[in-house]
């Protein structure tokens, strides 16, 4: 189980249906982009944490699987900024998808490997938002992108009075410079989606990697 703050992320239908969302979202937002041949790379849930915006879609896909598999694990796990900005990422995703079209919430349930009951309706995307906002976090993901275009010496003065850890901060740089996907991405990702679904998912991350290149090192 993952905690942020010492706070564990909820083991309910919600969580589960804030991630299959996001999920499913960015990966038919891949599919569409091959399809027209779009090199624009900048969408995917991870759009919602402003530092995390360039990574690459597939690489979103690949740290949402991470996260996941921090959650149901057994073992008590702390998590990383990385971690509580794709959570926060995920239930912002999911929260503007039930806004936009609660259809695509009700499909997603369906289709899915886990039965839950979430009723979907108007109070669904406060539900989502609040699954992150209730749980012990200082938001320091999102003070990030404010230090970036600062000078050494202002962003170190500025990174002292908000108290930002750089050792927690190193895991979203981490982040920044990922391009390929980790070992085991069916293992991570298991108990998120079905089997065929996870065959089509690894077919359309593999043509990710395969038709993008990686930024070259100066």
């Amino acid at each position: 189980m993952i905690y942020l703050c010492g706070d564990p992320l909820p083991h309910h239908g919600l969580t589960y249906l804030a991630f299959r969302l996001a999920f499913q979202d960015t990966l038919e937002r891949i599919v569409l982009a091959q399809q027209i041949e779009d090199s624009n790379e900048c969408f995917g849930y991870l759009t919602e944490v402003p530092f995390l915006r360039s990574v690459p879609p597939h690489v979103q896909i690949d740290l949402l699987a991470d996260t996941w598999s921090r959650h149901t694990s057994r073992r008590h796990i702390e998590g990383s900024l990385v971690d509580e900005s794709v959570i926060y990422a995920v239930c912002e995703t999911a929260a503007r998808i039930a806004e936009d079209d609660p259809t695509i919430v009700t499909h997603t349930v369906l289709t899915g490997p886990l039965q839950v009951s979430v009723p979907v309706d108007q109070f669904l995307p406060g539900e989502f938002r609040n699954l992150h906002l209730k749980m012990a976090n200082e938001g320091d993901f999102l003070l990030l992108s404010q230090f970036e275009d600062l000078p050494p010496d202002d962003a170190a003065d500025f990174k002292q009075q908000y108290r930002l850890d750089g050792t927690r901060a190193e895991a979203m740089f981490d982040a920044l410079g990922q391009w390929g996907i980790a070992p085991n991405f069916g293992n991570r990702i298991s108990g998120l989606i079905t089997e065929r679904e996870l065959v089509r998912a690894s077919y359309v991350l593999g043509c990710a990697l395969r038709s993008t290149t990686p930024p070259k090192s100066e």
